[in-house]
């Protein structure tokens, strides 16, 4: 009998585990978008996946921990494709408000996107990790250059974040539209301790955003603004917001 090298077998075998997760996940996801997130089963799960319902268990505690991991994915892959053009904004208050737009946006064009998200990051802090580590470091730099400071940092990510978080949900509710997004905004750039003159500064200037062409959200973008209005929305244009 041959000789098995056991290093290698154990990474054969964390190979397997991930690829396993990973259909589980994308099974997830796929339902997500087709379904309510409440009406999705495990049963609905593993048959979408092809896999048996002890494995699901081996990856998840349960589905609402799938859907966390669902939910991390869909910002963590959406936070990935702003960052060539936010990294190049000198401005730190800026790139507060380009972040918030651009999920604002996603939200708009992607309400299930938005119901999935919005719902596993209120109760799971480690969805969107990354994210969040990128908005504590701009609001880091952007407290720097306040006048007067009138909250802590972490007040003013928990109140960032609380605000965005509750923007998502609404709008995947159909409770707010693109006519608030530059309220929306705007309230959270005041709530950190932004002048008037400031936050007015920074929505003037706030860039469209660009993905590149060839993207799957590029080309979703085009699609909605190519039919105007048949989504039941106008097109948004974040250089109105």
């Amino acid at each position: 009998m041959a000789n098995v090298d056991p290093i290698r077998r154990a990474e054969i075998g964390r190979e397997k585990r991930a690829r396993t997760r990973a259909q589980l996940v994308a099974a997830a996801r796929s339902l997500f978008g087709k379904r309510p997130v409440e009406s999705v089963t495990v049963d609905d799960v593993v048959e979408e996946a092809g896999v048996a319902k002890g494995t699901f268990y081996v990856h998840f505690e349960d589905l609402s921990a799938l859907t966390a991991a669902v939910a991390d994915e869909l910002v963590r892959t959406f936070d990935e494709l702003l960052q060539p053009q936010r990294v190049s904004m000198p401005d730190p208050l800026l790139r507060i408000a380009f972040a918030c737009n651009s999920f604002i946006e996603k939200a708009l064009e992607d309400r299930p996107w938005a119901a999935v998200v919005a719902r596993m990051a209120w109760s799971y802090p480690t969805v969107g990790q990354v994210a969040r580590s990128r908005l504590r470091e701009d609001l880091k730099l952007a407290l720097k250059g306040m006048p007067q400071q009138n909250c802590s940092l972490e007040l003013c990510l928990e109140v960032t974040l609380g605000v965005m978080l509750q923007v998502l949900a609404a709008i995947s509710q159909g409770r707010l539209s693109s006519r608030d997004q530059q309220a929306a905004i705007g309230s959270i750039l005041r709530a950190i301790g932004a002048e008037s003159r400031q936050v007015k500064s920074t929505l003037a200037h706030l860039p469209q955003i660009e993905f590149a062409a060839g993207s799957a959200v590029a080309r979703k973008r085009q699609t909605i603004r190519s039919k105007g209005t048949s989504v039941g929305q106008r097109p948004i244009d974040s250089r109105k917001a």
